[in-house]
């Protein structure tokens, strides 16, 4: 005659729902977590879009005669200062490049090219307020008399795509990105169409030029 073994009476299981509920919570808590960090670090420092925005936010008395530019202008279009007033060298190279660029369906838009002293003097204001002091605000604006826009040897390329075309093929020529946070910031280096693009600095600055 067999023997039947009793029912074992171990531990009792946790409900599943109890389970259930702490995973939720815990899924909270680190979503929480990230997203107050992904807050502070954006609150640190500035960003790309907010510098875009201070282009046409509070420009005071500016206007076309100091380099402000409607959304759509190219590298062709002369009845702008900006565009007009760029060093002839580095407008060549532009044209050339957005010549090349047409071809491949993109149109190189100059957002900012050159500026007067009275208008970059405003950006910078502007971006002290805007930034909270002037160390943070010179990342993006630099002070008039450093200034590559106001001596006509800088242009702020758009939209993202152009600026993309021309980060990836401009070095042929002479064109390069300058600061890591700025995509949109080129100027004429004529060497980099035989020995590529010099390394770029981290923002305005960290560039010697910036420094004086």
């Amino acid at each position: 005659m067999s023997v039947r073994t009793p029912p074992r009476t171990g531990a009792r299981r946790t409900p599943r729902t109890r389970r259930t509920g702490w995973i939720v919570v815990l899924g909270l808590a680190v979503a929480a977590t990230a997203g107050t960090l992904a807050y502070q670090k954006a609150s640190a420092s500035p960003s790309a879009t907010s510098f875009s925005e201070l282009l046409t936010e509070h420009r005071g008395s500016a206007g076309p005669a100091d380099g402000v530019l409607p959304a759509g202008v190219t590298v062709f279009d002369d009845s702008f200062p900006a565009v007009a007033k760029l060093d002839p060298a580095l407008l060549g190279a532009l044209r050339r490049a957005a010549t090349d660029a047409a071809a491949d369906g993109v149109e190189l838009h100059v957002d900012s090219g050159w500026r007067s002293p009275q208008y970059q003097a405003q950006l910078l204001r502007d971006a002290v307020a805007k930034y909270g002091s002037e160390a943070k605000a010179e990342r993006w604006v630099a002070p008039v008399d450093r200034s590559a826009h106001v001596s006509g040897n800088a242009v702020d390329i758009g939209p993202s795509r152009a600026a993309a075309w021309l980060s990836k093929h401009g070095a042929a020529y002479g064109l390069c990105q300058i600061y890591r946070n700025e995509s949109w910031h080129y100027e004429l280096r004529p060497g980099a169409a035989d020995h590529g693009c010099p390394p770029m600095y981290a923002d305005p600055t960290d560039d010697p030029r910036m420094q004086q």
